[in-house]
């Protein structure tokens, strides 16, 4: 799983990998099904063709969304625009979850002092040399020594100091013997056991030496970077940080959640899924809600969105016989276009970069289900290409179909559905619903997405088919 892309063409989908899925429940198949399943998971995985773009007619839409598109193009135009955020330096707590933007160099020898691994004795290897049950050696205890600032002592033969975990060690020793290898006397100890010299023992610069480097530019920063940084001496870090996502909702039928809608209205429930799924993505979201229906106050969210964010979301049911309102107020922002690309559902998306800054805006469908597949597909991999992620994509399984698959042709299908583990290995998936229904209900269900090309109109079941896990922070 250590395979990054950072561009070049929608490909993450097809990188495969195993993925920790719960146990599907041991089904009756048909033996000759299953042998033909298990011949086809050893076959290499074809690449997509690339569809030419011409016009598959499946829905009217006007001269500007006639224009048709691949997955692949739209995602690359959106990957080209997106910024790349200036690095900022954070205190390391704040850091957490981003990428370091500096090589952490080391001032100081970690450890800064020979120290004792372990709970035991100081001692020097050839004095416990041969020790054993029936033939224990005793030494003279001299002393203690506990973490924290103490006076450099030393030992010479037939002596030990009793030492914690993280003390420091005495001069003159080479070796810790656990505690539980002697019989714990206060003041001689019989060893019943000799380690070897060096056991035990945490040597000065063992862990880091000064000028080495500690956090290295791209480590990602979880809590064994910020313990390292802390043990540095470094309270502040220099990070790729999160994207601001501005997230919008248009539609003259949306209310808010609090508002109980009236006959023909709905509730927002975009901004409030988009903006988590940008949250879970390491974005630093803003959910904005739903655009004024006025014409001036609509022109001054968008320009104030523009002015605070590294990336403006918009889902809605855009015009298909001409431009509406919210269309027109992003053309005089700058030049914003809206095409139909080859998936299924939600095949009209729209993409611009506007304002003075040029800041890109990406407009998905209004429609809950297809929303949230535009995002997995193309705002996911942009947010984390501006954190500085090399892995753009989720990682992909390929999985048996345990039912027959239907797809349009021409079009890349994304498919809700439930992975597991299979009992006889590799992965079984099942649709949620029959594909036609786009019900949050079942779509809070999933766990994956099936993927299934343009070219492929059906899969038989016990095929093999592409899925996508839909992992938390994945």
């Amino acid at each position: 799983m250590s395979q990054d892309s950072a561009g070049g063409g929608f490909r993450g989908y097809r990188d495969t990998a195993q993925v920790d899925m719960p146990m599907a429940p041991p089904r009756p198949t048909d033996s000759q099904r299953v042998g033909t399943a298990a011949r086809l998971e050893s076959r290499p995985v074809p690449e997509p063709r690339m569809q030419s773009e011409q016009p598959v007619p499946i829905l009217q839409l006007s001269e500007g969304l006639a224009t048709v598109r691949t997955v692949e193009r739209h995602l690359d135009e959106i990957l080209a625009a997106v910024p790349q955020p200036d690095p900022i330096e954070l205190a390391v707590l704040d850091a957490q979850g981003l990428l370091c933007a500096e090589e952490v160099v080391s001032q100081r020898a970690l450890p800064a002092f020979d120290q004792a691994a372990l709970d035991g004795y100081a001692a020097r290897a050839d004095d416990v040399h041969g020790a054993s049950l029936e033939a224990p050696v005793e030494l003279a205890v001299v002393g203690e020594s506990v973490p924290g600032a103490s006076v450099p002592s030393s030992i010479g033969p037939g002596l030990a100091l009793k030492v914690a975990a993280g003390a420091m060690l005495p001069a003159g020793s080479d070796v810790v013997v656990p505690a539980v290898w002697t019989d714990q006397g206060p003041v001689r100890v019989a060893v019943h056991a000799g380690p070897p010299a060096g056991s035990y023992v945490r040597r000065t610069g063992d862990d880091v030496a000064p000028g080495d480097p500690a956090v290295q530019v791209g480590t990602p920063i979880g809590p064994a970077q910020i313990s390292l940084l802390a043990a540095v001496g470094r309270e502040r870090v220099l990070v790729r940080p999160r994207p601001r996502i501005a997230v919008l909702c248009a539609g003259t039928e949306l209310v808010d959640v609090g508002t109980a809608p009236a006959p023909g209205q709905v509730v927002d429930v975009n901004s409030y899924a988009l903006a988590a799924a940008a949250r879970d993505a390491g974005a630093e979201a803003y959910r904005s809600g739903i655009l004024p229906s006025d014409r001036r106050r609509l022109t001054e969210v968008l320009e104030s969105q523009l002015l605070r964010s590294d990336l403006v979301l918009i889902a809605g049911t855009f015009a298909s016989g001409g431009f509406d309102m919210v269309q027109e107020a992003l053309a005089e922002l700058g030049e914003m276009r809206f095409r139909q690309v080859t998936m299924h559902p939600g095949p009209a998306q729209g993409f611009g970069r506007l304002g003075r800054d040029d800041i890109p805006v990406i407009c998905i469908p209004g429609e809950p289900v297809a929303a949230l597949v535009a995002f997995e597909v193309f705002v996911r991999p942009a947010i984390r290409l501006m954190l500085g992620k090399r892995q753009l994509f989720r990682r992909t399984v390929q999985a048996i179909a345990g039912q027959h698959l239907m797809s349009p042709l021409g079009y890349r299908q994304y498919l809700h559905g439930t992975v597991m583990r299979h009992p006889d290995g590799g992965y079984v998936v099942e649709p949620v619903g029959d594909g036609t229904e786009a019900l949050l209900a079942r779509m809070a269900r999933a766990n994956c997405l099936i993927v299934i090309d343009e070219d492929v109109t059906e899969v038989a079941a016990g095929g093999l088919v592409t899925v996508m896990p839909l992992l938390l922070g994945g």
